[in-house]
């Protein structure tokens, strides 16, 4: 019989899990892997979490009722970064650590950010569909060095879209409710103001915090409504963190130019969401981390803090 068993449940590691199983093996774990398309939600725990003694994991709900029916539970160890889907007061009071890998997919994601940017500065994407729809017009644009980045969230991610932004001479602010590193700032001329101002003044508005009580909605009608009429609002971090139908009604509105997201307020977006239809909006599935590198770093470090807290207890 296996000192552990542990669950996989981790979308982007489980097709990669035979590479890693007879290191597993050799630290005497065996392995449950299951079949998730997104993530596990509550009901789907409940029926595997009951001798499972750690798990890698997505963005799968680990409520309070899953972790207090995981008897042998010791770690949740987080593929990735955000753990807003883990109820840390419930693995608190039941002994059960978190291990997360911060600064995971910082530079993917800062590509993705930046990338959406120059598609609205270039029109690129409309100049294309132009072109592909054999006409010869040449829309107006903008350099980015003409444009003001405002950031939400001086972190990891916010630190690596800042040094992209920094090196195409775009004006950079930024507001954080912690204490900014004051070499970065000056080196990279971060200007640090109120998110109040900042909203105001940005022409791009990219929001990088962690999703918690104090952030969740934290773009909505009267945030969204202090935007300068024109700019451009960007998530590639946490949906929850934008009040969708208030974005879709200030992009209605002609309010805002538009938006970039990589995550919604409930995933998979619903194929009926106004979103969808939106030609000012660009998409993706919850994919900004895509790296091969760096999901190979991730899969190593998430299985590694697992097995750190498994043989350390």
């Amino acid at each position: 019989m296996a000192r552990f068993k542990v669950l996989i449940s981790a979308p982007y590691l489980i097709p990669f899990i035979d590479r890693f199983r007879p290191m597993l093996e050799a630290r005497d774990c065996e392995l449950v892997v299951v079949e998730v398309e997104e993530r596990l939600e509550e009901e789907d725990l409940l029926g595997i979490i009951g001798d499972i003694d750690g798990v890698v994991c997505g963005d799968d709900r680990f409520t309070a009722k899953v972790i207090e029916k995981g008897r042998n539970l010791r770690v949740l160890s987080k593929w990735g970064t955000g753990i807003d889907s883990i109820d840390q007061h419930a693995a608190a009071a039941h002994g059960v650590e978190i291990r997360n890998i911060p600064n995971a997919f910082s530079e993917p994601v800062g590509d993705t950010v930046l990338g959406w940017m120059l598609c609205f500065a270039r029109r690129i994407i409309e100049q294309t569909e132009l072109m592909r729809d054999g006409a010869w017009e040449k829309l107006p644009g903008h350099a980015l060095n003409e444009s003001t980045l405002g950031i939400i969230g001086l972190g990891n991610c916010g630190k690596a879209v800042a040094r992209r932004a920094q090196a195409f001479g775009m004006t950079v602010l930024a507001s954080d409710i912690v204490q900014p590193d004051a070499d970065f700032i000056r080196q990279y001329n971060v200007q640090m103001i109120s998110t109040e101002e900042l909203l105001k003044q940005a022409d791009y508005v990219r929001i990088n915090c962690a999703l918690n009580p104090t952030s969740d909605r934290i773009m909505n009608e009267s945030t969204i409504g202090l935007m300068k009429v024109g700019a451009v609002l960007i998530n590639a971090a946490r949906g929850p963190l934008i009040k969708e139908a208030a974005l879709v009604a200030a992009l209605r509105e002609g309010h805002l130019r538009g938006a970039a997201l990589d995550v919604f307020e409930d995933e998979p977006l619903a194929i009926d969401s106004p979103l969808r239809s939106m030609p000012n909006v660009f998409m993706a599935s919850h994919n900004a981390n895509s790296s091969p590198a760096a999901w190979d770093r991730v899969h190593e470090r998430a299985l590694n803090n697992m097995l750190d807290v498994l043989e350390s207890r």
